[in-house]
């Protein structure tokens, strides 16, 4: 019997190491998605922003989402503080530090190689015309994955529906019109729209960053010297200036590499199972544990065996 165990044991080590041979896992050095010249996004400057939310107002009617009603000083307003299942754009206060503070705006940063459609199971969320991270509410399964990866924290849930989907952004490509040429063919936000300031302007990736270059031009006393988004994660097509001095941390975007996350995830398991090498150490290991195992049992028998002679 033990025989039949050892050599059990070592077909399933040699058939692993086999196994491994023929099919190499690489690790991943391009992304899924890339930047395309006709990718749309917005370019949000904190320096021009006046806090007055008609942004925030526009993109609930656009989206025909339903008010939230804050009560403030005995009066009723429609002041979200946050993104949730019936906000998806708001302007947030950020304290910058210094006695400092910041509007911020908090909408979908529709990445380049967004991590929401890399573990999206039914591709209820993906990348569609000009970039744009859409979704498909009737392949949702509500496994809520695109919340857990977000390094943003952007989709929401509707906790309080029956039948509830993911609520973000999606650029109001609803609006988009047929007879319309170039960006606007793809999309129109509101919250762009209506803006009193261009704090939030919209246009191609390509024309955001020529916006963001020339305005750090003409007022370098003014500007941070970094654009977030041209790399952050692997690039978003929302992108951010902020005033000199303050640190996009402050307002709550995270620090990230430059690589996309969805990119590092799959570099990590490419390594991880390259040569089959996860999959054979285990198969090792487990031979080992049993091996030694059976040792010791079969080490107290014998010593069983030889008190009761």
């Amino acid at each position: 019997m033990s025989f039949g165990r050892r050599t059990l044991l070592t077909g399933l080590a040699v058939a692993g190491a086999a196994t491994a041979l023929p099919a190499p896992a690489e690790a991943s050095s391009t992304r899924k998605y890339h930047r395309k010249p006709d990718d749309v996004g917005m370019l949000y400057d904190t320096t021009l922003c006046v806090g007055c939310r008609a942004c925030v107002t526009k993109c609930k009617e656009a989206n025909n989402l339903p008010y939230d009603k804050t009560e403030l000083d005995g009066a009723v307003y429609d002041a979200p503080e946050r993104l949730s299942g019936t906000t998806k754009n708001v302007i947030q206060v950020a304290d910058v530090g210094e006695g400092k503070w910041s509007f911020m705006k908090a909408q979908c940063m529709h990445c380049v190689d967004p991590a929401c459609v890399s573990v999206c199971m039914a591709h209820a969320l993906h990348k569609s015309a000009g970039g744009v991270v859409a979704y498909k509410p009737a392949t949702c399964v509500g496994c809520r994955y695109c919340q857990i990866g977000c390094p943003f924290d952007v989709p929401k849930f509707e906790w309080t529906k029956a039948l509830p989907l993911i609520v973000k952004c999606e650029l109001c490509r609803q609006r988009a019109k047929p007879e319309a040429t170039g960006a606007l063919a793809v999309a129109n936000p509101a919250c762009c729209e209506v803006c009193p300031r261009e704090a939030v302007i919209y246009g191609t990736v390509a024309e955001l960053q020529e916006v963001a270059k020339r305005r750090m031009e003409e007022s370098p006393e003014k500007y941070n010297s970094k654009v977030y988004g041209l790399d952050d994660g692997g690039g978003t097509q929302v992108m951010y200036m902020t005033a000199k001095g303050v640190e996009f941390g402050k307002l709550g975007l995270p620090e990230l590499g430059h690589e996309s996350m969805p990119a590092t995830a799959e570099q990590v398991q490419h390594t991880t199972y390259k040569w089959f090498a996860a999959p054979t150490l285990l198969y090792g290991f487990l031979a080992f544990t049993i091996y030694r195992n059976q040792k010791k049992e079969q080490a107290a028998a014998a010593h069983g065996h030889g008190e009761e002679k």
